[in-house]
């Protein structure tokens, strides 16, 4: 593709020959002639001095780069664009393999495609175009909207509901029983069966081996837009907002309320029953045990403040050296107290 038509549909700023040829989305330190990178972060300066790309997409006050350049606001969102320009996104053919298995009352959209050794139970529906890889499980009574990408081996159990455009990687459990047990006079435990729905919205992207509870009562709910990283725990009743980001390894313990725009980054842990407020975020391996406000910004374990936390572990490495010096002046402060002391003169009393 002409550099300066691809300047067109990615919406940017041409500085330079828009004759380049384009073939393929490279990073900047690996480009070569024919392709096309971005530069965000300013760590990568050097490397854009030097790229051999044949063009760059980079902000408008970002310094020049040594090829022609696309001018934008949003760099990053300009790639993700192109990197899909040049995918090769060619979906299966429409049909069902003669490996897999199909209800004789479920309901298939015009376009479906299910590959080999898929399962889909009574009364599942698949909406139009849906794409369904080998070794999918679709449970009785699932429904599955339109343009959905099912990966291999994933698991949607029953009543599993899924909006339009859902995307769902290998391995991940939609339905699975929520953690729910009622302990016994003796000790032992009573299962408390897992009856509830799993609502997930439009536009929901759930990662590769997840595991999205259903809860005894009630419903699951995952709102339009959010995307769910790797090794994700949701639990039973959990209520994800709109366009929320859980990055990998994220545990959500039952009941817990994540409003809109929501962040949480690597291995956060949340506790059950509490409210994550709209828009606020949380660091990398963050215990989260209360309420969060709106808007805010946390770390550490409990959650604090991030400014607060990051001040506190800044202090970690000097705890050693602080010991010391608190019992060198322990010490010395003993040695004072004891030149203070009046010393008793020898004798008997009233001598």
């Amino acid at each position: 593709m002409k550099l300066r038509d691809l300047a067109e549909r990615l919406d940017c700023r041409l500085e330079g020959d828009g004759d380049v040829e384009i073939r393929r989305v490279a990073g900047i330190e690996t480009a070569d002639a024919g392709d096309l990178t971005f530069f965000v972060n300013p760590r990568y300066t050097t490397a854009l001095r030097s790229t051999r790309a044949a063009a760059v997409i980079l902000t408008d006050d970002a310094p020049a780069a040594p090829c022609p350049m696309l001018r934008t606001a949003e760099p990053y969102l300009a790639f993700a664009r192109a990197v899909e320009l040049f995918t090769d996104a060619t979906p299966p053919e429409p049909g069902v393999d003669p490996a897999s298995r199909v209800a004789a009352d479920a309901t298939l959209g015009e376009g479906v495609s299910v590959g080999p050794f898929v399962s889909i139970g009574p009364g599942a529906v698949v909406g139009p175009r849906t794409v369904i890889h080998p070794h999918v499980t679709v449970g009785a009574g699932v429904t599955i909207g339109a343009d959905c990408v099912i990966h291999a081996q994933a698991a949607l159990r029953e009543r599993v509901v899924l909006g339009d455009r859902v995307v769902v990687q290998n391995g991940a459990v939609i339905g699975s029983d929520g953690f729910g047990f009622a302990r016994r006079p003796d000790g032992t435990h009573q299962k408390i069966p897992q009856h509830g729905g799993v609502v997930i919205e439009d536009d929901v992207e759930i990662g590769a081996l997840v595991a999205i509870d259903r809860p005894a009562l009630g419903e699951t709910r995952i709102a339009a837009g959010a995307k769910i990283d790797n090794l994700v725990q949701l639990g039973h009743g959990v209520r994800i907002g709109r366009n929320a980001l859980l990055a990998a390894q994220v545990g959500i313990a039952g009941s817990t309320v994540l409003e809109d725009d929501v962040t949480l980054a690597g291995q956060v842990g949340v506790n059950g029953h509490i409210t994550i407020g709209k828009g606020a975020r949380a660091t990398g391996q963050t215990g989260i045990t209360n309420d969060v406000p709106p808007g805010s910004f946390v770390s550490g374990l409990p959650a604090v403040e991030n400014r607060a936390w990051r001040k506190a572990a800044s202090s970690f490495v000097q705890l050693p050296a602080l010991r010391k010096r608190i019992a060198a002046l322990e010490r010395r402060c003993a040695e004072l107290e004891e030149r203070g002391r009046p010393h008793r003169r020898g004798g008997k009393a009233g001598e």
